[in-house]
């Protein structure tokens, strides 16, 4: 079987032939891939920026966001069956005793670094036909969902910080009435984060640096939210124009960008930061208005990165929803579905919104 990978030692990406996986052991599935979605991750690996093979191998297999049909069972799995669509978790536990974040199944929380990730980092990704997986590691979707389901895994990334962002808006013992969400970046990642602010009643601003006239600000609009372009808002006079927000979502690993979207908190305001900027990024800072506004205005900013099972329950929760609030505009994220073997020219050159790669219809 045919699958896609990148050899870093080499300067290359492209298709290779590999022998189809069998199950070796009592928990394992084995899951026939249906769809492989396309991110930014996957461009940066293909640009060889970073993406680490599985020990001693010379190639990583990409792809992280997976939509796969069970067709064979370990004689121990009990959560499953076959036929089932499944979801798989990215991120695999660190092997540190002394990491209780692993220990405890969270490994997205893992404080050695050692963890691995499939498609990303030291563990092959689901651009292939076939693959092996621990029933752990899989999330049962269900089949209403077949055709956005492939979202699951980069909303699972949303959802966490939503929930992480509202329980830190628990902390205040009053309700603080109507509250207003910024989302920077109308990337898949920022849009979805944009449809789980409009569900959650935030009124709901998107700013990107895409034009008023583009796909994903006529995608932003038909949720009932706000866009603006940075085309005609710089970032300095936005808040002047569109005022101050409850919780900001960022989504675009821009640094200049980020650290601006401090000075456009509210009191006790939020700011949940999703992007990694380049290490060598450099910002000019006021220091000391930013730190005293955060002591002085309750304010809390805080990182957040992959996704645990009940990230991706309650990503499942958050796309059921969206199909009954706004089925269209979650279809429309789905910008092109194409083959396996046109996928090394869709790495070098973003199109649309979503790219996904169709590898076989679910039966």
């Amino acid at each position: 079987m045919q699958a896609l990978a990148v050899f870093p030692s080499q300067k290359r990406f492209g298709l290779l032939d590999i022998p189809e996986p069998q199950l070796s052991g009592a928990t394992q599935v084995l899951l026939r891939l249906c769809e492989v979605g396309l991110c930014g991750t996957d461009r940066e690996i293909a640009s060889f920026e970073y993406g680490d093979p599985p020990s001693g191998a010379d190639h990583l297999i990409l792809g992280h966001e997976s939509l796969a049909e069970v067709v064979e069972l370990g004689r121990e799995v009990r959560s499953l069956k076959r036929g089932d669509l499944v979801v798989a978790m990215v991120r695999r536990p660190c092997p540190h005793a002394e990491c209780r974040a692993c220990r405890a199944g969270r490994p997205d929380f893992c404080v050695t670094g050692d963890y691995t990730e499939r498609g990303i980092k030291g563990a092959d990704g689901f651009l292939t036909d076939y693959v092996v997986e621990d029933e752990k590691y899989l999330v049962r979707v269900p089949r209403a969902l077949a055709d956005v389901a492939v979202l699951v895994e980069p909303l699972s990334v949303v959802t966490k910080a939503a929930d992480q962002a509202h329980a830190i808006f628990d902390r205040l013992s009053y309700d603080p009435g109507p509250q207003r969400g910024l989302v920077l970046g109308a990337g898949p990642i920022g849009l979805l984060g944009a449809m789980v602010l409009v569900a959650n009643g935030f009124e709901t601003l998107v700013y990107s640096r895409d034009s008023e006239e583009s796909k994903p600000a006529e995608l932003v609009r038909s949720l009932g939210a706000h866009y603006a372009s940075s085309t005609i808002d710089p970032i300095e006079g936005l808040g002047t124009r569109w005022g101050q927000f409850d919780l900001i979502f960022e989504a675009v690993g821009f640094a200049p960008l980020m650290v601006g979207a401090t000075q456009m908190l509210r009191a006790n305001g939020v700011l949940a930061l999703t992007g990694v900027p380049p290490k060598a990024a450099t910002v000019e800072l006021n220091a000391g208005r930013v730190l005293r506004d955060l002591v002085l205005r309750n304010q809390v900013v805080f990182g957040t990165v992959n996704a645990g099972r009940r990230d991706h329950l309650s990503a499942i929760q958050h796309l059921e929803q969206f199909m009954v609030l706004f089925p269209e505009s979650v279809r429309t994220l789905i910008t092109h579905r194409v083959p396996l073997d046109e996928v090394p020219q869709i790495l070098t050159q973003k199109r649309g919104i979503k790219d996904v790669v169709e590898m076989t219809r679910a039966a």
